[in-house]
């Protein structure tokens, strides 16, 4: 190996040994005596080592060295100096290295060096070529032909060969390029195509060193175009059905395959008649007997494993031919088979497709339970969604309430219709099946569980596409299942396979309309419902119970249906909430039968009143959704008859936290202002679950209609029944119960808001109990008090979710009108009312004071993120709709808000910035539309917009994460819109000064440290100032940004400013 090496730097021998030495002690197997301190150590100091100028010298003395993991490094560090250190190398030293690190790998391949230290070396010189082939003249022309031609003169062997051009392909197809940079490499490749398809033809043809070769196929499958690839398919085929005892071979075929179906020219389903039927035809005659063998045996080795995933690929890849072709009679000629081979016979298109559906529903019914048994019915079930909705764009294909299209026959339609059918309705079959679970006492792990919990989740998100082919057929089928099990079930039978059927019928829930389904009376009546369990036995119980909330709406399109049938099903559902077990699917089925069946079980709500009275039985964790159930069938009764029930469900929810409150009391002889007493668990607990209690009273009691169909109620009744609210509201017993709820909760808030748990429950309290004035309820608070007691928890504990609560509830405080027509046009928010505007006025310094004193410290924001964010939102918030709040903040406040605004626009934290960002923009376009704030904007902007744009470009150059350059181009926008833009900003007189500022914050000594040249900076203040349009300035800032940040010639670096 001649080669010149005078450029490298020289290193004494003492050097080499101690570089030796850390790497023999860094990647030594661990002892008893070795540290994790000790082997970061190792790792540092070898880091630091190659981070030198003299590492170049370190290539050839390491490559030399007779230990492998020396000569890993080595090879490693010839790829990082290239990679990172490449500047450091003169200009002239650029095709003496190429040599020497060409040579260096064509002697470690000829000598036979392991796999892994060759790939290294691979990776070094693909490395290299993306320095020296882009550029006017490339220094590097035909690249991969000349390493290619050396190492075959080296005598290299193939395989190495073939593994060099499949890291050529990896590392320089997926390279971090943009521009012309990016064009050369990708024309060097294509440059190479010939010789690459050339090598994997001769390798197939020869039957040598296929794994590698088909490898390095897969690896350049996105790079050959369709042309090249067609003549290897049917070398491909072939191989499939000489590899049939040969696993590994067989593996690597249908891989290749499955790339060509996924990766490559042809993986927009091209090449039906030089892919999809050659395929076809194979799964039908050879493929066929692989799967028999399977079912027979019952074990999927590793031949079958692949051919069901050349199945799935393949169905993914022609799912329209299949779909298409389904009965076609369009005969398929096989391709001319090899002297002495048998003649296949010709089969019609319909019949390969069908052939094809039954293979893969094989596997799809595979014996035995997914996750303990098999792993491949999972793969198959994605491909039954898109031959569904593949049906549905065919022209042969016509749903039932369609009329057949004039230019289709109908005979082709039935024919196809028939057979859809006919592959749906097993596939049903076959799923039920599939989903049920095994007998007591089969030794699941949890793992094994909750795998198959997951794959019945999925199963039913197949069955809902069956439903789309099959309709009200597939229900039946389930429902008369279900009949015939529960007929024949003898008393030692389990319940497995009729919980089965129930899962899948509630799966396919969404699928169905409810109006016209005529088998679910069936289901809720004496023939199901009335003859399943209700003792024992929770799986199904539970199942059952899924089933009723899945379905709970259907009652309510059922006007014929009798309340007793309803009633029957509450039953059902009530004697479960006792269970600990099955107490939540009970509480979660009670609560949407409730909801969705609110006026039709107005009439019975004394029953309510006897589950009201039974809560005592029904664990903790779910009397909330429980009393949420009852609430949202007090709701539909009129205004004046919920006083004495909703009565009797608050009542004993305050007594329970006033009795904690007393005890408290009396156990702490302090003041309530002092620090926060622990609470025992136990009374923590009940704070908790009461408090949860009456969210689930204000939600039941929150109407379920939205807003869209509030708005097409008749006014007149809409009017009506708002107008009683009201009324009712003003009763001495309501206005009572709610100053008794206020009474309380203030006193939870100044003795507990400092617990995490209390917090958060009454965080979504409040967020419950307070509504839009359309909402109101017997119960509904003014958002204005809760505001209060929110800043006091504040200021006695920082939180997030304190904050979060703060924005909901001065979003109330300024409600959009109602979605009504009145004299023909709708309502216009003309601003908050002067009360609203004064409750900001108290809130805004308290939650000021409290945020800043937590974020001034240092690191305070870093380490607090979300308080961070959410106090930001808040901001925002005010400044949409209290936006003068601002302007009458006590002394220094805004000033605080201000430098801690700005101090934020350099977090690191992506989200907190954003907010930030957003809260500027809206607080100086708030004061600029608003006349009345002329002056306090100018002067805002006076103080703070020099600032503000040195945060935002200083963002730009390195500061911010590369991911918010937009929020900090829309700041930039806004200042030169609303503060002065000059020649195009449209700023008005400020617009000079605006562009002063950009051109002195860019030139100044404290300017940021970046790769910014002066020039770039020049540019770019000159693009700024001169821009006419936000479109320009985003364009001239994000190539600032990539500049700054070194990022030019960069494809990630280029996408990430331009999200």
């Amino acid at each position: 190996m001649v080669v010149d090496t005078n450029f490298l730097p020289v290193l004494s021998q003492s050097d080499v040994e101690r570089t030796v030495q850390l790497i023999q002690q860094a990647y030594a197997p661990p002892t008893a005596s070795t540290s994790l301190e000790d082997l970061k150590r190792l790792q540092t100091e070898l880091f630091e080592l190659q981070k030198r100028p003299e590492a170049w010298g370190l290539v050839i003395p390491l490559l030399e060295h007779p230990d492998q993991n020396v000569q890993f490094f080595g090879a490693h560090t010839a790829q990082v100096k290239i990679a990172r250190d490449w500047d450091t190398l003169s200009e002239e030293h650029a095709t003496p290295l190429r040599e020497l690190i060409v040579q260096l790998t064509a002697h470690s391949m000829s000598i036979g060096r392991s796999k892994f230290i060759l790939r290294k070396m691979f990776v070094a010189l693909t490395t290299l070529a993306l320095k020296l082939v882009p550029g006017h003249p490339t220094r590097w022309p035909e690249w991969i032909m000349g390493c290619t031609m050396t190492f075959s003169d080296a005598g290299a062997p193939t395989e190495y060969i073939h593994d060099f051009l499949a890291i050529v392909a990896e590392e320089a197809g997926n390279a971090d390029l943009i521009g012309s940079s990016k064009l050369q490499i990708q024309q060097s490749l294509k440059d190479a195509i010939s010789m690459v398809v050339q090598a994997i033809r001769s390798s197939l043809q020869s039957t040598q060193q296929i794994p590698s070769a088909l490898k390095c196929f897969q690896s350049w499958m996105s790079i050959i175009p369709s042309s090249d690839i067609t003549p290897l398919i049917p070398l491909l085929i072939s191989l499939l059905t000489c590899a049939e005892s040969d696993s590994e071979s067989f593996e690597v075929a249908s891989d290749t395959l499955q790339e060509i179906m996924t990766k490559s020219a042809l993986s927009d389903g091209s090449g039906s008649r030089t892919l999809t039927e050659p395929l076809l035809i194979w799964i039908d005659s050879q493929g066929s007997r692989t799967v028999h063998n399977t079912l027979q045996s019952g074990n999927v080795d590793g031949i079958s494993h692949s051919l069901c995933k050349l199945l799935v690929a393949l169905g993914d890849h022609s799912t329209s031919y299949i779909a298409a072709n389904l009965a076609s009679p369009t005969p398929v000629v096989p391709a001319p088979q090899p002297p002495g081979a048998p003649l296949l016979p010709t089969k019609t298109r319909g019949e390969l497709s069908q052939s094809f559906l039954r293979l893969l529903l094989s596997y799809t019914g595979l014996r035995g339970h997914y996750g303990v048994d098999e792993e491949e019915s999972e793969m198959t079930l994605a491909f039954w969604y898109l031959f569904q909705e593949a049906l549905w764009s065919t022209d042969y294909y016509v749903e039932e309430e369609e009329e057949v299209n004039g230019s289709v026959t109908g005979d082709a339609s039935e024919d196809v219709q028939a057979v859809a059918k006919a592959v749906y309705s097993e596939l049903v079959q076959v799923l039920r099946r599939k989903v049920a679970f095994p007998e007591k006492g089969a030794g699941w792990s949890k793992d094994q569980v909750e795998k198959f919990q997951v794959y019945r989740r999925d199963v039913g998100d197949t069955l809902i596409n069956a439903y789309y082919v099959l309709r009200h057929d597939m229900l039946g089928y389930l429902v008369e299942d279900v009949i015939q099990r529960l007929n024949g079930r003898q008393e030692q039978d389990g319940w497995q396979e009729i919980e089965a059927t129930l899962h899948c019928i509630t799966s396919i829930q969404e699928a169905i309309d409810m109006e016209k389904t005529p088998h679910l009376p069936r289901v809720f009546g004496p023939e199901i419902l009335g003859r399943l369990p209700s003792t024992g036995t929770s799986r199904i119980r539970r199942t059952t119970l899924g089933l009723i909330g899945a379905y709970s709406s259907w009652f309510t399109s059922q006007p014929s249906i009798s309340s007793g049938l309803l009633m029957s099903v509450l039953t059902y559902v009530a004697s479960a909430l006792t269970d600990p077990i099955l107490c939540l699917q009970a509480a979660i089925a009670l609560r949407n039968l409730c909801d969705a069946n609110r006026k039709a079980l107005a009439p019975e709500i004394r029953a309510f009143g006897q589950l009201h009275a039974a809560l005592g039985s029904i664990p903790e964790s779910e009397k909330s959704k429980v009393v949420q159930s009852i609430a949202s069938v007090i709701q539909a009764l009129p205004a004046h008859e919920q006083i004495e029930p909703i009565t009797a469900i608050v009542d004993p929810i305050v007594r329970k936290l006033a009795e904690v409150l007393q005890s408290h009391n009396q156990n702490n002889f302090s003041d309530s202002s002092l620090t926060f007493v622990q609470l025992p668990d136990e009374a923590r607990m009940i704070i908790i679950n009461e408090v949860e209690t009456l969210s689930g009273v204000a939600k039941g009691l929150t109407r379920s209609t939205d807003g869209l169909v509030i708005l097409g109620e008749r006014d007149s009744e809409s009017q009506a029944s708002l107008e009683a609210m009201e009324r009712v509201r003003e009763d001495p017993r309501v206005l009572s119960l709610r100053k008794t709820i206020s009474d309380t909760l203030e006193a939870v808030v100044n003795i507990w808001s400092t617990d995490a748990g209390i917090s958060n429950a009454l965080s979504d309290l409040f967020k419950c109990i307070t509504c839009l004035p359309g909402d109101t309820t017997l119960i509904s608070l003014a958002p204005g008090p809760l505001l209060g007691l929110v800043c006091h928890a504040a200021r006695r504990q920082l939180t997030a979710s304190w904050l979060s609560l703060s924005v909901s509830l001065i979003s109330q405080l300024n409600p959009p009108p109602p979605l009504v027509l009145v004299d023909e046009a709708l309502n216009v928010k003309t601003g908050p009312a002067p009360e609203a505007v004064a409750l900001v006025g108290v809130a805004l310094p308290m939650l000021l004071e409290c945020s800043l004193n937590a974020m001034s410290p240092p690191g305070a924001m870093e380490a607090n993120p979300d308080i961070v964010q959410e106090f930001f939102v808040c901001m925002d918030r005010v400044a949409q709709d209290f936006t003068r709040s601002f302007y009458i903040l006590p002394p220094g406040a805004l000033d605080a808000l201000m430098n801690c605004t700005i101090t934020a626009l350099s977090l690191q934290e992506r989200y907190s910035l954003v907010q930030a960002s957003n809260f500027i923009c809206n607080l100086i376009q708030r004061s600029s539309v608003d006349t009345a704030l002329a002056v306090d904007k100018e002067h805002l902007i006076h103080l703070y917009g020099r600032r503000i744009m040195k945060a935002v470009l200083e963002g730009f150059a390195s500061v911010a994460p590369r991911s918010v350059v937009p929020n900090l181009i829309e700041i930039l926008g806004t200042l030169l819109s609303r503060a002065g833009g000059g020649l195009g900003g449209g700023g008005g007189a400020g617009g000079a000064v605006a562009a002063s500022w950009i051109r002195e914050i860019l030139l100044a000594d404290d300017f940021v440290v970046s790769r910014a040249t002066r020039e770039v900076k020049e540019t770019f203040a000159t693009a700024i100032i001169n821009s006419r349009s936000l479109k320009r300035t985003r364009e001239a800032a994000n190539q600032f940004t990539l500049v700054a940040r070194g990022l030019e010639s960069s494809g990630f670096g280029y996408a990430s400013v331009s999200m």
